[in-house]
């Protein structure tokens, strides 16, 4: 099967979820045999040969102006010929659909953020003051233009989409890269008789990053010295997040660090914590659609996994099995959460059945061979 992946908002290699997850899905279907040809921002940095990169970024790197790199994904998709497009959703995007309609091939919409609009959107606000409402026209093109979608929830597709038409899927992690016995570089100094509590990701207000360091400074004051935070990763609210933490030895700042190096320092870790703070969102009312790669990858490398007790959530870590769900999502709950996990022997009980669960349910392995079963559905 010869596939075209479209996502041109897209930095490949990189260490956003959107890049690892487009890096991985383009490597999985290359490992299963199809010929796959990416249209995306290219970077420096290993990629898999088996994959065919096309350096086709969006305008000023700006997401906004998608539609603008049309012409240069039609050509691409006249030169490949492609069984299948596959497309990358976003409100301004489309580029890949129109290429599927010019060379007649099926196409599948990825979708990762919501179609529909959540209570109180101020992006619907600004779509009626339009009067013909563009914004909403235009993703109803393409959803109607598209012969698969693929998402983590349905909850965030429209409901007159047939359920045929949907496949559900969650993320994954490279299970065979992310492990306990990852080795290489960390990015900070572990130190005798701690108890490293790691946080991977964005620093934004919904990612709860704040609430880890304060659940730590609870646990000083608790007297639970051995705790430590050890955050990894950049964005928006990492200042307020070093405000918080200013003076204390027990919060570790990394910064962003390639996604290559990101196995060898989870495997160093001790407990995986996803602290998110779904109030700072307004569209997850409509549901937690994330499929949250930070919990796929701590599980993986046999961390017990520390999050809110989220109904999806619930789905995806098993309560006192795989990890240890708290509500509500406040770091005194956190820094309860974090206490019940002092012995090592249920840290390493915990981790190792979140690594069985990730093996067998998360892997991009495992994502990979449903895409392609699905796809290849299609085309017959």
């Amino acid at each position: 099967m010869r596939v075209l992946y479209v996502a041109t908002d897209q930095v490949v290699p990189g260490t956003l979820g959107g890049s690892v997850h487009v890096q991985a899905v383009a490597e999985g279907l290359a490992a299963l045999g199809h010929e796959v040809h990416v249209a995306t921002r290219r970077e420096a940095g290993h990629l898999d040969a088996r994959v065919h990169w096309h350096a086709i970024g969006t305008p000023a790197n700006r997401p906004q102006l998608r539609l603008l790199r049309s012409r240069a994904v039609r050509s691409l998709a006249v030169r490949v010929r492609p069984d299948v497009v596959i497309e990358r959703y976003h409100n301004f995007g489309g580029e890949g659909l129109l290429a599927a309609r010019a060379v007649d091939a099926p196409a599948v919409l990825e979708v990762n953020a919501p179609i529909v609009d959540h209570e109180g959107s101020r992006k619907a606000l600004v779509d009626r003051m339009l009067l013909v409402q563009p914004m909403k026209q235009w993703r109803t093109w393409q959803v109607e233009h598209a012969d698969l979608i693929v998402t983590p929830s349905v909850a965030i597709v429209p409901d007159d989409v047939p359920r045929s038409r949907i496949l559900e899927l969650e993320w994954g992690a490279d299970t065979d890269r992310f492990g306990p016995h990852a080795s290489g570089a960390i990015p900070w100094t572990r130190l005798p008789d701690t108890i490293d509590c790691v946080f991977a990701g964005a620093f934004r207000a919904w990612h709860g990053a704040i609430q880890l360091v304060e659940a730590i400074q609870i646990l000083h004051a608790r007297h639970r010295t051995a705790y430590r935070a050890v955050l990894i990763g950049d964005g928006p609210e990492r200042p307020a997040a070093e405000r918080a933490a200013a003076g204390l030895t027990s919060v570790v700042f990394t910064g962003a660090i390639a996604h290559e190096r990101m196995p060898a320092a989870l495997a160093a870790a001790d407990i995986g914590v996803a602290p998110f703070d779904v109030s700072q969102h307004p569209a997850l009312t409509l549901d937690f659609y994330w499929s949250p790669l930070k919990i796929f990858e701590y599980m993986a490398s046999s961390l017990p996994v520390v999050a809110p007790a989220i109904p999806r959530l619930r789905s995806l870590v098993a309560e006192g099995t795989e990890g240890v769900l708290y509500e509500p999502a406040t770091p005194e709950a956190l820094a309860d959460a974090l206490a019940t996990l002092d012995g090592e022997e249920r840290r390493i009980s915990l981790g190792a059945a979140a690594r069985e669960r990730a093996v067998r349910d998360y892997s991009w392995r495992t994502h990979c061979r449903a895409l392609s079963a699905a796809i290849e559905r299609l085309i017959a």
